[in-house]
């Protein structure tokens, strides 16, 4: 495919919006990575790739500071700046690309967050916005994030509720290689999505090159039973895979004599 990720988020962005929990994600991984983002209150945040601004807006009703949300969408960040408009949490959209932070200050934020955006980079892009996210985090500032776990496409049945097609790639040959799916709305709308797919080598490697010299905590996210109980059918045929996987991080504080 070669739709750019800005032009798959512009023409999906009405798909995308959304007031309460309706795309798969929104149950499996969210709910997990606002609790790990907690303590929010009275933190300065960056959320990188924002989209729509559906987990920016839930950070900021727990109370964060100042909010800031970047996406490479600009029809996505429109949508978000429409929402902002009407219930005016204090939340700052602007469209552009993650790689590109320059214009961001040395050790401005408390939180970085970015649900889903390590997916749309190679690894090259992955290990310099790493590094920007370290850049930018205050000393002793957390940082949480998500990708599409490494296994899920070479495991299941290419259907929904969510799938990437690796196009006969195995999990080391396809590195680096962009991998497209689909991923399903509980309304039964399925939307796109892909993954440059990168191991779990390459995920420890990129953040030790960043600067982040702490273990990282990681979670492995999937169907619940309580998914499974709310809704057999939708969540049934991801029975015990892995979806998700989550990192959270913490640069090292300064060291005082």
């Amino acid at each position: 495919m070669n739709v750019s990720t800005q032009q798959l988020y512009d023409t999906a962005s009405d798909d995308w919006q959304r007031t309460e929990p309706i795309l798969l994600s929104d149950f499996t991984a969210r709910p997990f990575l606002l609790q790990w983002c907690e303590p929010v209150r009275t933190l300065d945040v960056l959320d990188l790739g924002c989209g729509e601004g559906y987990f920016a807006r839930q950070l900021k009703q727990r109370g964060a500071q100042r909010l800031r949300g970047i996406d490479i969408s600009p029809e996505m960040v429109r949508a978000a700046q429409q929402r902002e408009a009407r219930e005016q949490l204090g939340i700052e959209y602007s469209a552009g690309d993650a790689g590109d932070l320059r214009h961001l200050g040395d050790a401005s934020f408390d939180l970085v967050v970015a649900v889903f955006l390590f997916n749309y980079l190679d690894l090259e892009a992955t290990r310099h916005t790493m590094r920007e996210v370290h850049r930018l985090l205050r000393p002793g500032g957390r940082f949480v994030f998500a990708v599409p776990h490494p296994s899920l496409a070479f495991l299941g049945e290419k259907r929904a509720p969510f799938y990437f097609e690796p196009e006969g790639r195995g999990y080391f040959s396809g590195r680096d290689h962009q991998f497209e799916g689909r991923i399903w709305r509980r309304d039964g709308k399925d939307v796109p999505v892909r993954s440059v797919h990168k191991n779990l080598e390459d995920y420890f490697t990129a953040l030790a090159t960043a600067g982040f010299d702490r273990m990282p905590e990681v979670a492995e996210l999937r169907a619940t039973e309580a998914h499974l109980a709310l809704d057999p059918e939708w969540f049934g045929p991801l029975r015990d895979l892995p979806l998700h996987l989550a990192f959270r991080l913490q640069k090292a504080a300064e060291v005082t004599s």
